[in-house]
Formats: structure tokens, sequence, C-alpha cells
């Protein structure tokens, strides 16, 4: 899942995308609505965490930017605007939910988890494709019965190919679904923990490389 934290308080908005990162999403941040909209515009976010409240363009106008833009990116306004009147009209412009300041962390992930299932295509929660089965509310992989010991990039990569459900996977929709913005395009990541996911998979490899195309499971 890939999340976009928009908050002008800095450490607020640090705290809450090290804390994401650590439930294996992948976070940029932004801590102002112009830089926002940026980011929005060229990347493909399945949630957005968006204040308000925030300096060069205000969280209602990068809100209703977002609805305009159709697409299946998902919106969850964490302010500390709390009155029904304030949750109505954000809610009015395009949020999917409403979270008000201060927070409960759990409550946070929780939400984020449910807005992010709704950003995809229906799918259950477990996908299943040849022996391997990825239960993506618990976190659990296994093949063929014999559970797998995957790092959070490598069960990213495992999750975005199954959901694929055989079409192609090129190597840069797996930086962007997997990564966030501060990894290097040129980078061998997508390489090296491929290889890595391989390996833990095991024989005979059920990930078909396309060359000059990508991966297919």
């Amino acid at each position: 899942m890939r999340v976009l934290v928009v908050d002008d308080e800095i450490a607020l908005a640090d705290l809450v995308a090290k804390g994401l990162t650590r439930q294996d999403m992948a976070v940029d941040v932004a801590y102002r609505g112009d830089h926002a909209d940026e980011l929005l515009a060229v990347n493909d976010y399945d949630v957005v965490v968006l204040d308000r409240d925030v300096p060069g363009m205000h969280g209602d106008e990068v809100a209703r930017r977002v609805a305009a833009r159709g697409g299946l990116t998902r919106i969850l306004m964490l302010t500390a605007a709390s009155t029904l009147s304030d949750r109505v009209h954000g809610l009015e412009l395009g949020a999917d939910d409403y979270l008000t300041k201060p927070f409960e962390y759990p409550e946070l992930v929780a939400r984020v988890r449910a807005l992010g299932r709704r950003s995809v295509t229906a799918v259950a929660p477990v996908l299943e494709r040849g022996g391997i089965q990825l239960d993506t509310n618990r976190r659990i992989a296994t093949r063929d019965g014999r559970p797998l010991d995957l790092a959070a990039k490598e069960f990213g990569i495992l999750e975005t190919l199954l959901r694929a459900d055989g079409r192609i996977v090129s190597a840069e929709e797996l930086l962007e679904k997997v990564w966030d913005m501060n990894v290097d395009p040129f980078t061998s990541a997508v390489r090296v923990t491929m290889s890595k996911l391989r390996r833990k998979l095991g024989e005979p490899d059920p990930i078909r490389t396309v060359p000059s195309a990508g991966y297919a499971l």
C-alpha cells in the first residue's frame, strides 16, 4: 500500500509516516498542500492522510482535486476541526473518512488499512495463486502450506504480483507500489529484493521474468 501523509506539523507528519512505514506501507510526506498536489499528479497513492489546514494549498482544495481526477485514491482527513459541520463538509469535499486530532495510533492504522482495501478492485483479503497464499490482513504468507518469513518489501512485491493475477508487472510499477519517492529509479532494489523473494519461495520458481517487460506470477 502506498500512502501520502500531508500535514504542516512536521514532527507529527514524520511520526505518522514512520509508524505507517513500520506497518509495511510505502509512505511519502508533504508539508504543504501545493507539494501534495504535485505528488498526487504524478504518483498513484492508495490513501492520502490529509490535514485540512496546510499552507500553499488548503487541504480542502487538495481533496477537491483528488476527487476531480477520479481514480481510486482514498482520503482520510486528519484534522483538529471536530464539529459535525466540519466532518460533513470534509466528506462532501470528497473525503472517504475523517479522524480528529488527537487520535489513537491503532485507530489511524486501522482506518488507513480499511481505505487501502477500498482503493483497489475488490478482492478477497486472502490472495492465492499456484499454491501461494497471502493473508493481507494478518500479513501471513505461505506456499503449499509452508510459512514464508518475508521482509516488508518482499511481501509487497508478492502482493503486487498476486493482485496482478498473471499480468506482467514492470520493475517501474513495483517501485511505484512498494517503495516510496525517495528510492532511486535506477536502483537495483527490485532485482535484489526479487532474488531474495525467489529464494524464500523455493523451487520450482513461480515467478516468470519477461525480458524488457517485467515479472509475472
